[in-house]
């Protein structure tokens, strides 16, 4: 038998990984960063090649299991784009559709942006939009609500010029595929991607996930620095933007699908073109330092929709990872070697999920190994220490300036109206003054001048922001909260 040219061989994936190779890599990561459980799945186009659960599912409980359920956060998103891929086939949208061919309310506050925004610039996170995340997490109103908020928001960056991760714009791109589809996005997800691709197991509620036996609990590090249980994010609605909760069984079809450009076995169910779009590079996500600290072996990064598209020691890389309470997921495709991979762990606020995949990239790869728990531990140790430098300085700077507020806290009490975020009122109580917008109430501490803070241990999302107000002549105007201005009524 003659041998098999150079370039078939190249395009051959690697034997199976190591089993005890692998097992060791995830022991050690859950060690190093202190994570009670994972479970890791690895396949090539047409096979799961491992699929293992480690450590446990709660903080001295039951094991993790192949079947263990998680919530993907964020890696959701995936599901939202090859379903449009799917709708494209079918030629009930395109990526280059006008927002407002699907969605006719819906608009930005930038008369340009507001005229050219398409669905790929919502799927790439474009539009100019920022984060603005308390629009949706632990939000009261309806997802509907949340876009119409959103859309009231001014650009903060010019259209298309940069790459800002706005999770409310995929509900907007669910809901142009509900239109497009003529059915609510979760049934569009199961009828055209879970059931092709037998994915019986994965739920899009917390309702439905509650019902599952085989369920991880998600931790985080209390106010006394102790890894503790926290319940898990609610979302009684299926969620385009976040709400796919799956085991690592579950991801084995998930992933061939995208290896093999929309096909399972025999079954195109995408086709290869609609699905590689989702793959490809829309727009660039600069190298900034932060960035070269934690993918120092990347040269070059970009999102596609739903997709972060790099380099990693010379081989492409395509990877998304969620994070929601208590939980972080990480998906990586290694398209030109022929691989895929998840894990999926139970605790928010660590790197273990990409020390880990870096070292599973390298094992499948056959690439020098490196110590990347180490590594990235040195990394966020550097994080944490200039990020005391920096609130010693800006204390400091408070210190120096002794200025109180120019009006008593009576006078701060009252109700503010911005258009994005609608009301917040700030209650003046024997405790103090207390902010409360949504469902959130946080007492605040003069900080300096006119200038308070929000006192909110443990939560990321509020803790230590600033509230400015605006007092002229004795008469407060209005705050500044996250960039907008909130007027008095």
């Amino acid at each position: 038998m003659s041998p098999l040219p150079a370039l078939v061989l190249a395009l051959l994936p690697a034997a199976p990984p190591d089993a005890v190779s692998v097992d060791r890599l995830a022991i050690d990561a859950l060690a190093a960063w202190d994570v009670p459980g994972a479970a890791v799945v690895i396949v090539t186009p047409d096979a799961i090649v491992h699929l293992k659960g480690y450590g446990t599912r709660e903080l001295g409980g039951k094991p993790v299991t192949a079947d263990t359920v998680f919530p993907l956060a964020s890696c959701t998103k995936a599901f939202t784009t090859a379903l449009v891929a799917r709708l494209a086939d079918q030629g009930k949208l395109h990526w280059d559709d006008p927002v407002r061919r699907h969605l006719p309310d819906f608009h930005l506050s930038d008369p340009a942006a507001d005229a050219l925004v398409t669905l790929a610039d919502l799927g790439s996170h474009r539009t100019g939009v920022g984060p603005h995340d308390l629009l949706w997490y632990r939000a009261p109103w309806s997802q509907k609500e949340m876009v119409r908020r959103v859309t009231k928001l001014p650009l903060s960056r010019p259209f298309r010029t940069a790459m800002q991760y706005q999770s409310v714009m995929y509900i907007a791109l669910g809901q142009a595929a509900t239109k497009a589809g003529g059915k609510p996005w979760a049934d569009l997800v199961r009828e055209s991607l879970l059931d092709p691709l037998g994915m019986k197991g994965v739920t899009l509620t917390t309702t439905e996930a509650a019902k599952q036996p085989d369920r991880a609990s998600g931790h985080r590090p209390g106010l006394d620095g102790k890894l503790a249980v926290v319940p898990w994010y609610e979302q009684k609605e299926p969620n385009p933007a976040g709400s796919v909760n799956a085991s690592a069984r579950d991801l084995g079809p998930w992933l061939r699908f995208q290896l093999t450009g929309g096909r399972l076995g025999d079954t195109q169910i995408v086709s290869e073109a609609a699905l590689r779009e989702t793959q490809t590079p829309h727009i660039v996500i600069p190298m900034t330092d932060e960035a070269r600290a934690i993918a120092p072996e990347t040269q070059q990064m970009s999102y596609g929709l739903a997709w972060t598209i790099q380099d990693y020691r010379g081989h492409l890389q395509v990877l998304h990872a969620g994070m929601i309470d208590g939980f972080r997921a990480h998906l990586v495709l290694l398209p030109k070697d022929g691989y895929a991979f998840a894990v999926l762990a139970n605790r928010e606020g660590t790197r273990m999920n990409l020390a880990l995949g870096n070292a599973l990239t390298d094992l499948l790869l056959g690439l020098p190994p490196r110590d990347w728990n180490k590594y990235l531990l040195g990394v966020l140790a550097d994080e944490e220490a200039e990020a005391r430098v920096q609130a010693r300085r800006m204390e400091q700077a408070r210190q120096r300036d002794p200025r109180p507020a120019a009006a008593p806290p009576e006078k701060l009490a009252g109700r503010y109206v911005e258009p994005a975020y609608g009301t917040a009122e700030i209650r003046n109580g024997k405790d103090g003054l207390v902010w409360e917008w949504g469902t959130w109430k946080v007492p605040m501490e003069h900080y300096v001048a006119d200038t308070f803070r929000l006192k909110a241990p443990g939560n990321p999302y509020l803790d230590g922001r600033m509230l400015q107000f605006a007092i002229e002549a004795g008469e407060v105007k209005a705050f500044r909260f996250v960039g907008q201005e909130f007027r008095r009524k």
